[in-house]
């Protein structure tokens, strides 16, 4: 029986489909009106939109989870070594996250970044903590087991230190007004997502400090 088109051989394979492209990074966004600027992860809003904010903070919150970021300017602690200053910082929002009661928080991981790859290289130093602290929010009675990356920029000469949070839950008591986003974590932002955020960290405007 004749078989029609099987002359020539068998049809070439079709040619694989090209790898899909990286994701470009994320534009700076101007922070403190533009006296700083940092590539902020993808699904960023401005809470400052939603409700006030300290004139020290620039807030954003993910659209889609309840991970948070938050931009804060600190005055500069002297008295605090650059090694010890990362966890100074974390003991501090721990103790505003009332979390300070023993178990309640941990530092895992205190790293100096290097300045070679940071923008903001004019800080004396830089420090990335990785710890856990468990919080309420809004005051409720209810916990939630919160992973806390803490980048820290010191800048001694403008007496300022520029303290930056990611708040990333990952136990959500089923009491806690964050329950109804705990499911839904559609792109959340990583660990890497928040690096990048260092790393572009870049200051425009000295006049920012005063």
């Amino acid at each position: 029986m004749e078989v029609h088109g099987a002359a020539g051989g068998a049809a070439p394979a079709p040619a694989p489909a090209p790898a899909p492209a990286p994701a470009p990074a994320p534009a700076p966004r101007p922070l403190f009106g533009g006296a700083l600027s940092a590539a902020l992860p993808h699904s960023a809003a401005d809470v400052s939109q939603l409700r006030e904010i300290p004139d020290n903070q620039e807030v954003f919150a993910h659209a889609h989870t309840d991970q948070s970021l938050i931009v804060e300017l600190v005055e500069y602690q002297s008295q605090v070594a650059d090694q010890d200053a990362a966890r100074y910082h974390f003991e501090d929002i721990a103790g505003s996250n009332q979390a300070l009661e023993p178990g309640a928080f941990q530092v895992t991981s205190v790293a100096l970044l290097p300045k070679s790859e940071l923008s903001l290289s004019d800080c004396s130093s830089a420090w990335m903590l990785t710890g856990t602290q468990c919080v309420s929010k809004f005051n409720e009675e209810a916990r939630n087991t919160v992973t806390l990356h803490l980048g820290l920029f010191r800048l001694p000469q403008f007496s300022t230190e520029v303290l930056i949070t990611f708040n990333d839950p990952q136990s959500i008591s089923p009491d806690s007004s964050s329950a109804a986003s705990a499911g839904t974590h559609r792109d959340p932002w990583t660990v890497q997502d928040f690096q990048r955020l260092l790393q572009t960290l870049t200051l425009h405007n000295p006049g920012l400090f005063g």
